[in-house]
């Protein structure tokens, strides 16, 4: 059986720029074929436009607000929003709010660097 704990696991930083703990993936449990990480941006920070070649992903806002870019529609998030971004899709996150904004990535297949192209 195989449950991480979100104090546990260690943060990273990805291409976009997010700090990410990944809490489960192939590199530390089972679960072979996405990923489930939460990302964390800090007030007034955007993440790096970019996309994903091969996976799809979903974000789901745990806390904090954002204005959520995907190509070229804008739309304001908060706790309790599931976001759907598809494979390709240009997208990125910015924290408009007075608190580090927390939400949960779901990618599938699982996150990896090389699935992830920096976008001017």
């Amino acid at each position: 059986m195989d449950i991480q704990n979100i104090d546990r696991v260690p943060a990273f930083i990805t291409k976009d720029g997010s700090e990410i703990r990944e809490l489960l993936a192939w590199r530390n449990s089972c679960i072979r074929n996405q990923t489930l990480a939460e990302a964390r941006v800090p007030p007034g920070k955007t993440t790096l436009a970019h996309r994903h070649i091969r996976s799809e992903e979903i974000y789901y806002i745990l806390s904090g607000q954002g204005r959520m870019r995907i190509e070229n529609q804008l739309r304001d998030v908060a706790a309790g929003d599931a976001i759907a971004i598809p494979p390709g899709a240009v997208h990125q996150i910015t924290n408009t709010g007075t608190d580090t904004l927390k939400f949960l990535c779901c990618c599938a297949p699982g996150y990896e660097h090389e699935d992830t192209e920096l976008v001017d």
